[in-house]
């Protein structure tokens, strides 16, 4: 290959090369591979199942919310029969209402899928902070590979594995109970992959872009702890925007993890799809993914050094 003072001018050399390296770390460590695809089945087991929200507005709670009143007179059979009958139906009126689906746990199920992929590629700041520490990052910055290239390999890397687990949180949740939209289609399957790799290309390098200059590996899981939760709970991933108090539906307006929730929950789960809004979505994370994948590289840049 052709250099022109030290350098290739092809702009993407040695990125696939970089980028095996990153998953190589990852899927030939067995533990580290197991693990990875153990968490979405306890998350999703646990959490998923624990949270059962539609529990609350079930007949059983109203009919004995009505036992508990005195009645004068008391309610026949047919009556009792009829009252059930309309708190059953209240019960999946209030679901769709809140949740635009009758069973939370599928509404909750892809809250999951974001909250694994902000959780993945939260990690990608200490792979910067470790390369620098052990060497490695010197031995990168002394070849013929751009600085971008190889902020770019890390992203690309984090993004790879989040992806992965969001595959294997749709089968573990399909397991589970995962409630299809009556307008779900299977190729809607490559629309979630895409705004997943979106997301997570944003995600990844606004970490790395934070903690690009840190020596200590305390300050990428700082900024993790500190960024992490936020994000998480002031979207829709596990909660209804629309219900939350006014100030937080503002914070979750600018949440690039509240459209792509959406985008999922329309695309899986919905049952009609607004594909207005899907386009929105798209538009937003996206637009987020590049801008702040472009901070990044320019950060690379100036600030990336032995």
């Amino acid at each position: 290959m052709s250099e022109t003072n030290g350098h290739s001018k092809n702009r993407l050399h040695g990125l696939w090369a970089l980028t095996n390296r990153e998953l190589k770390k990852w899927y030939k460590a067995p533990v580290i591979l197991i693990l990875s695809i153990i968490q979405p089945i306890i998350w999703m087991g646990l959490l998923g199942k624990a949270m059962n929200i539609g529990a609350i507005f079930s007949s059983g709670s109203f009919e004995q919310l009505m036992n508990n009143l005195v009645l004068t007179p008391p309610l026949t059979l047919a009556q009792s029969q009829q009252l059930g009958g309309f708190f059953q139906n209240l019960q999946s009126s209030i679901m769709q209402n809140t949740f635009k689906t009758t069973d939370y746990f599928s509404f909750m199920a892809v809250g999951m899928i974001a909250f694994t992929a902000l959780f993945t590629t939260a990690f990608s700041g200490m792979s910067v902070v470790w390369d620098r520490r052990l060497g490695f990052l010197n031995k990168a910055l002394s070849t013929p590979v751009s600085r971008a290239v190889i902020i770019f390999s890390k992203v690309l890397s984090a993004t790879l594995r989040s992806m992965f687990q969001a595959g294997i949180i749709i089968v573990i949740a399909i397991a589970f109970g995962l409630q299809f939209g009556a307008s779900f289609n299977p190729l809607y399957i490559f629309g979630v992959f895409a705004i997943m790799f979106l997301i997570c290309v944003g995600l990844s390098s606004m970490f790395i872009a934070i903690t690009i200059r840190s020596t200590r590996i305390e300050t990428p899981m700082a900024v993790m702890n500190l960024i992490t939760l936020p994000l998480m709970f002031a979207s829709n991933a596990f909660f209804p925007t629309n219900i939350m108090p006014s100030w937080l539906q503002t914070v979750s307006q600018f949440n690039p993890m509240t459209y792509t929730t959406d985008a999922v929950r329309q695309l899986l789960i919905y049952s009609t799809t607004d594909f207005a809004q899907v386009a929105m979505d798209f538009a937003y994370v996206g637009i987020f993914a590049v801008v702040v994948a472009t901070i990044g590289i320019v950060l690379s840049w100036r600030y990336l050094s032995k």
